[in-house]
This record gives structure tokens, sequence and C-alpha cells, in this order.
């Protein structure tokens, strides 16, 4: 065997790349002086691209299969070497392997609390957190604008970046929908879609994409969750009378039974007639009436339209009654508003109301 021979058979023939890792997402093929022998077979797997970098240039990318390093394989790097026919001496590039699966169960979070102008409570702040997946869909895209010249590049150095880009659009979808706090957990799978449509033209840039984004939680600062909770306590509580029977009751330590509520509720109203019996100075001192509290004001909805393929808003009711004397609206308008289950023409909500102000007809004589 001659000394050409020798030196042939020193240089590898075999190139191909097995990811024993979760996180790699780039990997060089390190040789020697980066010599390739020619004739030499490229194995790409399946969730795989190689990247053949030339002189500093991006000369090919090769998708899932197997090929003979030869001429006719490597058009660009031919050109770039002026190889006016076949060559037979190896060449010298560097292969960047780029994985184009899924990386899953990535995690983000809003670090401080992103302020909204809530319908219901006003101004108001709210921390969210989720998951999402990163895909790379341009090879050799990622590799010119992120990875560079990085050996092996991992997720963790490009995730921080992408969980800025997800908080910001976060914010900025949240405050633009205008859907109201407590309407929020029934819609974080459209909000998710939201902000992943929303930051998709700019991480598109950097030759990935993200086809899912989840939002696990959206919550509220600690008062006003305590706030939320009062209310719904007394909510649950019912009638203010018989809650205080009850616990009139249970200060007296009578069981806790119907008949020990009975005891108790007729006990409490026995002394309450002695307490308004007792005579002072000037007489029987007059019985206290309870003073019952107003109820609650209604809630005042806003109204989003849709209109050829758009949508508009919000409105309040007030708005849509100028718009319905205008004749900018009527019955058959398309409308919404949060708590509603999909779009419905307006004469099958309440807005029915705002297209009868105009008198009926007159009667017959």
């Amino acid at each position: 065997m001659g000394i050409l021979d020798f030196l042939t058979g020193e240089f590898i023939d075999v190139i191909h790349w097995t990811d024993d890792t979760r996180d790699t997402m780039v990997w060089r093929f390190d040789r020697e002086d980066h010599e390739i022998k020619y004739g030499a077979k490229l194995t790409v797997r399946e969730s795989q691209a190689a990247v053949f970098v030339h002189e500093g240039q991006l000369a090919d990318v090769f998708m899932p299969g197997l090929y003979m390093l030869e001429t006719n394989n490597l058009p660009i790097l031919t050109t770039l070497q002026h190889w006016d026919h076949g060559f037979r001496s190896p060449f010298k590039s560097e292969v960047y392997y780029v994985s184009t699966r899924r990386f899953t169960d990535l995690k983000w979070g809003t670090k401080n609390p992103i302020m909204i102008r809530d319908p219901e409570f006003g101004p108001t702040r709210l921390r969210a957190f989720g998951t999402y997946t990163v895909k790379v869909t341009d090879p050799g895209k990622f590799l010119v604008e992120i990875v560079g010249t990085d050996g092996e590049f991992t997720m963790n150095e490009i995730s921080y970046q992408i969980r800025n880009i997800i908080v910001q659009e976060f914010g900025r979808v949240i405050s633009q929908t205008s859907v109201p706090v407590l309407d929020m957990a029934a819609n974080t799978k459209d909000l998710g879609k939201l902000v992943a449509e929303a930051i998709s033209e700019t991480i598109a840039s950097y030759g990935i994409e993200l086809p899912e984004l989840y939002i696990e939680n959206i919550s509220l600062p600690p008062l006003v969750e305590k706030a939320l909770d009062e209310r719904t306590s007394r909510g649950v509580v019912g009638s203010l009378e018989e809650h205080l029977h009850y616990k009139a009751g249970e200060a007296l330590g009578l069981p806790n039974s119907g008949a020990g509520q009975a005891m108790g509720m007729g006990m409490g109203a026995g002394l309450g007639m002695q307490m308004t019996g007792a005579a002072g100075p000037w007489g029987p001192r007059p019985a206290v009436q309870p003073v019952t509290p107003p109820p609650p004001p209604p809630v005042e909805h806003v109204w989003h339209l849709a209109k050829d393929g758009k949508t508009t808003g919000p409105y309040s009711k007030a708005d849509l009654g100028q718009m319905a004397a205008k004749s900018e609206i009527d019955r058959e308008t398309w409308v919404w508003t949060p708590g509603q289950d999909g779009w419905k023409h307006a004469e099958e909500t309440e807005l029915a109301e705002i297209f009868t102000v105009s008198p009926p007809p007159p009667p017959e004589s």
C-alpha cells in the first residue's frame, strides 16, 4: 500500500451524529483541520439537518437522508472551490448538525406584574406563567443568526431571549383583548394562540418557531385575591339574619343540629325581645329595625362588533344606542360581550331594546 493510499485512509469517511442529550440544538462535527475525504458518507437522521460551512461561508444544507459527498451533491461548495471537474483530494469544511425536533416543556413567566385596565375591577396587576415548545425551521438561518461558531449550542442559551419576547407580547395581547380578569381562565387557550401568533414574525427571523404556547395560570395580587375570597364567602353565607342566629346558638354551646339551631334562634329572639323591652328612665326603648343594604349596582357590559371579518370595540351600551340612532348598526349586526357563548345578532341579546326607541305605528281608527 502506497503512502498516498495510507494518508487517504486516515481521513474520516463516515459523518453522522447521534444525540444522547435532550437540550442540544447544534453540534459541530469535529475533525482535525476539518479535512473530509472525497466520497465520504454523510448520514442525516430524521429530526436533523447538516449544514456545511466553508471558509466562513454557508455552503450547503442537507436534510434527512444518506449522501455520498461528491461534486454532484455539493453544488454550492463546488462553486466556492471552483471545481470544474471531479476532485480526489480531501476538502476542508465545517459540518454542523442542527436538531429540528421539538424542544418541549420549556418554562416562561412574568418576573414583574403586568398592569392592565379591567372593565370590572379597573386598573389591576396580573402575573402569568406557562410552557412552550421550540422547533428549528430554517437550519441555515438559525446557524448564522444565533449559533455562530459555537460547537455545541444548547436550548438554555436561547431560552432566556424567547421568554423575554413571550412576556412582552403577553402584556400587549392582554391589554388589547379587553377580556375581564374573571373570564381569562376560560380563555387561556385562545390567549395562548394570540401570543404565539404575535411573536411568530420576530422569532422567524431567528429560523425558529413556537408550535405550541400554553398559559397555565393567571393570578392577581394577594390583596385582590383576598378581597375576592371575602366576596365569595359572603355569597356562601346566604341570609345574614340566619347566620347571626346560628352564631348566637353556637356561642351558647347548643348542638349543631336542626333542633339546636331552632333553639338557638328562639333563645336569640327571646334575648332580643328582652333587650328591646328593657325600660330606662324615659320608658321602654324602641326596637331597632335592621337596615337592609341596597343591592350592588348592575355590571355594565362592554360590546364588540364583527363586520366583514373584522372586529371593533369595545363599546358601551350607550355608544351602541347612538350608533343605532345613526343607522350604523341594526338588529342583524353581530355582537359579543365577555361571558357570552359566541357571536350573536344584536336582537338576540339585551341590545334589542336600543332598536325599540321609535314609537309603534298608530292604531286603526
